[in-house]
């Protein structure tokens, strides 16, 4: 009986919303498309984190809050990563020209190897 009614609030408007987000920051992150798009992709998992502990704790599903407030933590440590840190910007803008020249070398190498 309760976990019908648990059930049933977490079928809301605000579930879709959290469950539409997550799929697409984990489509962010899964495409590659450099540190940006990375970046955004932890922004929107802190977006749809905070969603989550707020469906989580007003439909007495404490175990998805509780789990959704670790991966904020850890997604909010990815944004920080990502976008925030002048350090690993700065290596990684020093990196990206040379990181284009090795997966371009790379490419080739597949071609020939799938060619022989």
């Amino acid at each position: 009986m309760l976990a019908q009614r648990v059930a049933r609030r977490m079928d809301g408007t605000l579930e879709w919303i959290a469950a539409a987000g997550t799929m697409f920051a984990a489509g962010l992150i899964a495409a590659d498309q450099g540190r940006r798009a990375t970046g955004f992709g932890f922004v929107l998992f802190c977006a749809v984190s905070i969603t989550w502990i707020v469906s989580g704790l007003t439909s007495g599903a404490t175990p998805i809050a509780a789990m959704n407030a670790v991966l904020l933590l850890i997604n909010a440590y990815g944004v920080w990563q990502y976008l925030l840190s002048s350090k690993n910007r700065k290596v990684m803008e020093r990196l990206e020209p040379v990181a284009k020249t090795i997966e371009k070398e790379v490419e080739r190498e597949e071609r020939f190897e799938a060619g022989a």
